[in-house]
């Protein structure tokens, strides 16, 4: 049974849709989990705030899955995002979308997103800032698995070969077939040490391996965004 939301929360908007006449259908990430509301006379003010990045305090009224917006206000620091810090975002709100269960609530990925939009408008690099993101969403659902250890509870050899077994973990092995990671990858993405070669591009690949089972056979549109000239 679907409880209430505490009255007012903190909240990014993660998709809006046009809904009947003048009203909007807008999905929010909040601490308390991904919400979707009715914000009626969206053409307004309310309207205006209601748009992907910007930090809200929305107050939500009903206790069925579909909510309504009863008040929706602007507060702390806005992430601005532009040309690939905006598709990252767009990405990362994709996601949400996709992996989090509606009114499953998840502090620490909201404390996360908030995080990573504000150094994605500073202008950090985003692949960190990205596969950071995915690790934790992934961890925070239940589906993340051990960077340092191998399936069998044997320590990652830097020597060796692995490939991922998305519902078990990194398994080693002995003949060179597509799609493994090395060790020494591996145990750099366990540090987070993305100076060390290869990391990145290992980690990109070991991320779309995780994430592809879960997101089941539809392509995420965010990604096309980064494929166009």
């Amino acid at each position: 049974m679907s409880q209430s939301p505490p009255p007012s929360q903190p909240a990014y908007v993660l998709h809006s849709r046009a809904y009947r006449e003048t009203s909007a259908l807008v999905d929010f990430l909040t601490p308390q989990g991904r919400l979707r509301a009715v914000l009626r006379s969206a053409r307004g003010k309310a309207g205006t705030l209601a748009r992907p990045f910007v930090a809200l305090d929305v107050e939500f009224r009903g206790k069925g899955e579909l909510k309504n917006v009863g008040r929706l206000e602007s507060i702390g620091t806005s992430a601005w995002l532009n040309g690939e810090a905006l598709f990252s975002g767009l990405y990362l709100n994709e996601l949400l979308i996709r992996l989090l269960p509606a009114e499953d609530p998840h502090p620490a990925v909201f404390d996360h997103y908030a995080a990573t939009l504000l150094a994605l408008a500073e202008g950090r690099p985003l692949e960190p800032l990205l596969r950071a993101f995915e690790w934790r969403l992934l961890d925070d659902l239940g589906y993340g698995f051990d960077l340092h250890n191998d399936l069998h509870g044997e320590p990652i050899a830097s020597d060796g070969m692995y490939r991922l077994q998305v519902d078990a973990g990194l398994e080693r092995v002995y003949l060179l077939q597509p799609g493994l990671f090395q060790g020494t990858e591996l145990l750099a993405m366990a540090e987070a040490d993305w100076s060390a070669p290869g990391a990145l591009s290992a980690a990109k690949r070991l991320m779309r391996q995780a994430l592809a089972v879960h997101l089941g056979g539809r392509p995420l549109v965010s990604r096309e965004l980064f494929r166009k000239p």
